[in-house]
C-alpha cells in the first residue's frame, strides 16, 4: 500500500481507503470486510454508512487496532431510527458524536467533517448556528485532531477553506464531474482544476468520494462518457490530482474490497486512463492532466510531474519548485523529438511547455 503525508499533522494516509455508504451484510461478515482492509495497509475509513449497523462492525475491528486507524466522522449525519438521517439540529449531532466515541471506544476522531455542505444557505447555517463553533471547541478539547467538511461545490469549498481551520476535506472527483458531466458536475473545468492546485498550495489535503460518479463510469450502458472505465483507472485519475490524499470506494462486501484493494498490484498500463482524451471537451484541450500517456520519454522525462509542478508553482505553491529540483531529469534535457505530443490525447504542445517550463525554474 502507498502512503501520502497530510501536509498539517503529518500522518501517513493509505491512498486507497474505505467508503461505508455501502457496506451490507451480516456484522461478521462487516467485520471481515474492515479488517481485511486494516490487514492490507488500508488506514483511512470514512464513517458515514448508510445505515447504523456497520458502526457495530467498525467498533470489534477497530479493538486493539485504534493507532492503526484514522476516522473520518461526519457531524451532520445521524441514525436516530437506524437509518442514514441529515440534520443541522446541534443536540442531534452532539449526542451521535458522544455515541460514537463511546461505541468504538475511543476519545477523539482524527477528523471531523461537517456534513454535506452544499449551498449558501445550509453553509450560513452552519457557521453561525452553533454548529462550527462546537466543532472548533472539540478540537480546542482535543476531541478532534482535523477540521473539514464534504461537499460536492468548489465554490461552497473555497468559502469554508477561506476560514484557514481545514486541514482536509472530502469532495467528489472524476473525470465526469471534472469535465462537467453528471448531477454533481458542478463549476467550471478550470475552477475545479484550480481548486485542487490551491489546496496543494495551502497544504489542505483532499479524500475522494464518488471515484466512480455513483458507479455510473463502471458500465458503458450508464458511463456519462458512453464507455466503461475500470476501478483502477478511476482511482489512478484522482490520485493524480493536486492535492488528493486517499480515494473512498464504496465497498459493499469482500468482491468489492478485493477489487478495490487491485489498484495496489496494477499496472502502468492499467493504470492509464488516457482514453478519457477521446472525450474531453474543447475548453479542457492543451491542458495536461498528468495522465503520462506520453510515456515513455525517450530522454527520460517524467512530462507528467514537471507540468504537475509547474502548474502548482504558477498557483503558488512555494514548494513546488523544490520538487521539480528534485527530479532527476528536468525540462532542459527535452530534445523537441515530438514523441508526447503524438501520444497526447489531450493535444498538449508539450515541445512549447517544456521551454516554458525550463525558463520559468531558471528564474
Amino acid at each position: 500500500m502507498e502512503y501520502r503525508t497530510l501536509p498539517h499533522g503529518g500522518e501517513k494516509i493509505s491512498v486507497i481507503g474505505l467508503g461505508s455508504g455501502s457496506l451490507t451484510g451480516t456484522e461478521q461478515e462487516m467485520i471481515d470486510v474492515i479488517s481485511t482492509a486494516i490487514d492490507n495497509g488500508i488506514n483511512y475509513f470514512d464513517m458515514a454508512p448508510s445505515e447504523k449497523a456497520p458502526f457495530f462492525a467498525y467498533a470489534k475491528a477497530f479493538a486493539g487496532r485504534r493507532e492503526q486507524i484514522i476516522t473520518q466522522i461526519h457531524f451532520g449525519a445521524v441514525y436516530d431510527n437506524g437509518k442514514y438521517g441529515w440534520t443541522r439540529d446541534l443536540d442531534k449531532i452532539k449526542r451521535q458524536f458522544e455515541w460514537e466515541l463511546r461505541l468504538l471506544q475511543t476519545n477523539y476522531s482524527d477528523i471531523g467533517f461537517i456534513h454535506c455542505v452544499d449551498d449558501a444557505e445550509d453553509l450560513n447555517e452552519v457557521m453561525n448556528g452553533g454548529l462550527w463553533e462546537y466543532m472548533k471547541s472539540l478540537k480546542s478539547e482535543g476531541k478532534i485532531r482535523h477540521l473539514g467538511f464534504s461537499s460536492h461545490n468548489p465554490g461552497i469549498a473555497r468559502e469554508i477553506l477561506e476560514t484557514g481551520l481545514v486541514d482536509i476535506f472530502m469532495f467528489s472527483i472524476n473525470p465526469a464531474y471534472d469535465y462537467q458531466k453528471g448531477e454533481y458536475g458542478i463549476g467550471e473545468v478550470s475552477e475545479r482544476a484550480a481548486l485542487y492546485r490551491d489546496c496543494e498550495r495551502m497544504g489542505i489535503g483532499i479524500s475522494v468520494m464518488k471515484p466512480f460518479a455513483g458507479g455510473q463510469l463502471l458500465d458503458a450502458k450508464t458511463s456519462l462518457f458512453k464507455r466503461a472505465l475500470t476501478h483502477t483507472q478511476c482511482f489512478q485519475y484522482a490520485l493524480d490530482r493536486p492535492a488528493v490524499m486517499t480515494v473512498l470506494p464504496g465497498v459493499r462486501n469482500m468482491t468489492d474490497l478485493q477489487t478495490a484493494l487491485k489498484y495496489v498490484t496494477a499496472t502502468p498500463e492499467e493504470k492509464d486512463y488516457s482514453v478519457i482524451g477521446e472525450f474531453t471537451p474543447q475548453d479542457a484541450y492543451g491542458v495536461c492532466v498528468y495522465c503520462n500517456h506520453c510515456q515513455p520519454c525517450p530522454m527520460g522525462l517524467n512530462v507528467g510531474l514537471i507540468n504537475k509542478y509547474y502548474d502548482l508553482a504558477l498557483a503558488g505553491d512555494e514548494m513546488a519548485k523544490g520538487h521539480y529540483e528534485k527530479l532527476p531529469i528536468h525540462a532542459d534535457a527535452c530534445v523537441q523529438c515530438g514523441h508526447c505530443e503524438s501520444r497526447c490525447p489531450f493535444h498538449v504542445k508539450q515541445e512549447n511547455r517544456m521551454k516554458e517550463i525550463n525558463t520559468y525554474f531558471l528564474k
